[in-house]
Parts: structure tokens; C-alpha cells; sequence
């Protein structure tokens, strides 16, 4: 399956991991598991950000796979943009309306205390390229807590969901949040093996 399209992810039966690969893909594993009479619950995580997904698992794999696809899919002239910042559509691809292109600008209101509107006031460009330059640069230099903010939530996520009632989940949760990735290795080996071991790849892209 195209991951351009279907996003990686990982299935549990309770504690069990079903498994791991695009959306797609795992979700008919899930769908089979279920269809067997598995009588834990099922769960989907999207891998990056540790959301559970939710399938409709009515009618054929093809058409579990169909609805995954219509909400996967970006709609035509929208601007759909992947996890690369790119468009999935090239230039020719999208009609371009009669007069001044509208350079994908979104108005929205922003509230400033007086002394930053007489500030931007003095930009080149006007107050609305300034806060795009300011918002760039912050972006530039952010990117990497960012990152690393956005991991540990995933793994939280993960854990609080699947690991809540283990054993030093409070103590595992700090450890994962203080970076001691000895601590949060020491506290999670008890844990069912699954998890544990999806819970430690989570930490590993968080912990630094």
C-alpha cells in the first residue's frame, strides 16, 4: 500500500500487537482479528502521533479499504499538503481562477496590544508580511523542541492509553518527560511485552 496515502500504523488486541504497516493494511488485520470473535478491544494508532484511529469494518476488505482511501485522499483544489510541505498536485493539475492569485493567504483575526499594531506599522511590507516573517523565523528556530514536544506527546498518548494500569506508569511518565531513558527502560521491562516494546520505540524519538 501507497504510504503517501495511508499513514503507518499499529493495531493492539488488548495487549497484543496485531500489527504494524499502513493504515490500509492494518486495518484489515484488525478487521480479521475482530471477525474471528477476538473479545478484547481492538485499537488503531496513527505511529506518529498516537491517536487512535477509527475504521468502519462493515462489508468486504475492499470496502473497509475504499472509505479508508475517500478520507485519506486530498479533495481537488484544496490545499492539500503532505507531511513533505508539498502539494500532491502539480501546478497544471489545479485551475487557476481569473485575476490576482490569492497565494494560499488565510484571513484570520489576530489581537495586539497597541505598541505591536504601531510596530508593525513601521515593517516593510505592512503588518501582515511582518507577522508572516516573524511566524517563519520562529518555525526556523523551534522546529527541533517542536519535534521533540510532539514525541513525547505521542508516546504519553500512547502509554496512557494501553499502560495506564501497569505498574510505574506514574514513574515511567516522568522519566519519559525528564529524558532519563535508563529510568523509563527500568520502569516499562514489567510491562506486557508488546507495549512495552512499542512504548520504548515512542520514547526513543522523544528522549534526548
Amino acid at each position: 500500500m501507497d504510504e503517501s496515502i495511508f499513514p503507518r500504523c499499529t493495531a493492539f488486541a488488548g495487549s497484543r500487537r496485531i500489527r504494524t504497516g499502513t493504515l490500509a493494511d492494518v486495518a484489515i488485520a484488525a478487521k480479521n482479528v475482530i471477525t474471528k470473535g477476538e473479545p478484547r478491544p481492538v485499537l488503531i494508532f496513527n505511529d506518529a502521533t498516537s491517536h487512535v484511529v477509527d475504521v468502519d469494518y462493515r462489508g468486504s476488505d475492499a470496502d473497509v479499504i475504499a472509505r479508508i482511501t475517500a478520507a485519506s485522499l486530498p479533495i481537488a483544489g484544496e490545499s492539500g499538503v503532505g507531511d513533505a510541505g508539498e502539494s500532491p498536485y502539480r501546478d497544471s493539475d489545479i485551475p487557476r481562477p481569473r485575476g490576482r492569485p490569492r497565494l494560499g493567504v488565510v484571513a484570520r483575526e489576530v489581537t495586539l496590544l497597541p505598541r505591536h499594531w504601531d510596530w508593525l506599522a513601521t515593517q516593510p511590507g505592512g503588518a501582515s508580511a511582518a507577522v508572516r516573517r516573524l511566524v517563519d523565523q520562529a518555525r526556523q528556530t523551534s522546529v527541533d523542541s517542536d519535534r521533540l514536544r510532539q514525541a513525547k506527546e505521542s508516546a504519553y498518548r500512547f502509554m496512557s492509553a494501553m499502560a495506564g494500569n501497569e505498574g510505574g506508569f506514574e514513574e515511567a511518565t516522568r522519566a519519559l518527560f525528564a529524558n532519563d531513558n535508563a529510568r523509563f527502560t527500568e520502569l516499562t521491562e514489567h510491562w506486557p511485552r508488546d507495549v512495552r516494546d512499542h512504548a520504548r520505540t515512542l520514547a526513543a524519538r522523544a528522549i534526548r
